[in-house]
């Protein structure tokens, strides 16, 4: 893997990390870098799971694959949060 390939997916990874971000309701209180980690894992899942259904082979942008993209980011960070909210009651 390049120097390239590694600063592009943590850009992906920040961005697809803030959007399941977003789409949760309320703060979530975790660190930018389990974000951007969240973000990159819910990215290549995503991409698997799109090319098992056979969605990411269309030219251009896949939205359908950002939507599951996305919506796996927001289940990884809202595991995330929850994980780090129990820690910090303890």
């Amino acid at each position: 893997m390049t120097v390239a390939g590694i600063i592009s997916a943590l850009i992906v990874g920040l961005i697809i990390g803030a959007l399941g971000r977003l789409v949760l309701p309320g703060k979530q209180n975790i660190p930018i870098w389990v974000t951007i980690i969240v973000g990159i894992l819910a990215a290549l899942i995503g991409t698997a799971i799109a090319r098992g259904l056979g969605v990411a082979t269309t030219p251009g942008v896949d939205w359908i694959e950002i939507a599951i993209q996305v919506a796996l980011a927001a289940v990884g960070v809202a595991i995330a949060a929850g994980v780090s909210g129990r820690r910090a009651l303890r």
